[in-house]
């Protein structure tokens, strides 16, 4: 799309429904430990403190609750990657290459392990009928961005663009949608490097009615948005930007 279309995008944006949910802490066990990727690990808890868990939006959040020093406790965000109430269950995808205690916990977790965990606190539900999604985002958005593409329907189109470190970290995804989906290899320490993912966006056109999703370092988030906006005329009204992480800051995320 060139910047005069995007400028006169005649369509209003879909509203954005913020559902609070009953802030309580489950007690859950580790089920399973698998490496679904060689940087990405991916655990299976159970616990029937899941029977009333909810979720429902792709990139909620929980919160993992960790031993820390002195007895202290540490909170990390981590998306609910899939759940089943039925079966008391709720997957989460752990990004390896981070350092941090939650990180540590995936790396020791086996089959009875325990963990604590809270929330989601509420959920941002896009509402309306978006048929039409670009989700453009790094490792740590890989489990919302799954999540979103393995949810979707038959009627729906989805576009990703995924940093990742190279092409061992692709991930495979099962859905009714129409999904493109292109992978940009970078290695780790040019997390914070925007170009890469600009560069790929410059060829790729962007319909009108499409929710552009947006998770990443936050620097890199930022300069994604203001590309989209100032050189591509993309209404700011069509797109939900998050900074999952902000280099050297940890158990720091922004909202933009």
């Amino acid at each position: 799309m060139d910047s005069n279309q995007s400028t006169h995008h005649p369509f209003p944006a879909p509203a954005i429904e913020r559902v609070r949910h009953e802030l309580r802490r489950r007690s859950l066990i580790v089920e399973s430990v698998a490496d679904i990727t060689p940087g990405m690990r991916r655990i299976v808890l159970k616990g029937d403190d899941l029977a009333d868990f909810t979720s429902l939006a792709p990139d909620d959040h929980i919160k993992i609750i960790v031993p820390g020093v002195h007895g202290t406790e540490e909170r990390r965000d981590y998306t609910p990657r899939s759940y089943d109430n039925a079966a008391r269950s709720l997957t989460i995808d752990f990004a390896l290459h981070e350092a941090g205690p939650a990180t540590q916990w995936a790396i020791e977790a086996q089959p009875g392990t325990p963990l604590e965990i809270g929330g989601p606190r509420g959920s941002a539900v896009v509402a309306g009928s978006v048929k039409r999604w670009f989700l453009i985002g790094d490792e740590t958005a890989l489990p919302a961005i799954g999540r979103r593409i393995e949810e979707s329907g038959a009627d729906t189109t989805v576009t990703a663009i995924a940093a990742v470190a190279d092409s061992g970290e692709q991930q495979s995804f099962q859905t009714s949608a129409a999904l493109t989906i292109r992978w940009i290899y970078r290695p780790l320490s040019d997390a914070t490097n925007a170009e890469p993912l600009i560069a790929a966006l410059a060829g790729i056109d962007i319909l009108p009615q499409t929710f552009v999703w947006i998770a990443a370092e936050a620097s890199v988030v930022r300069a994604i948005r203001a590309y989209l906006v100032e050189e591509r005329g993309y209404p700011l009204s069509w797109i939900k930007a998050s900074g999952y992480w902000v280099m050297g800051k940890a158990d720091t995320t922004e909202k933009f």
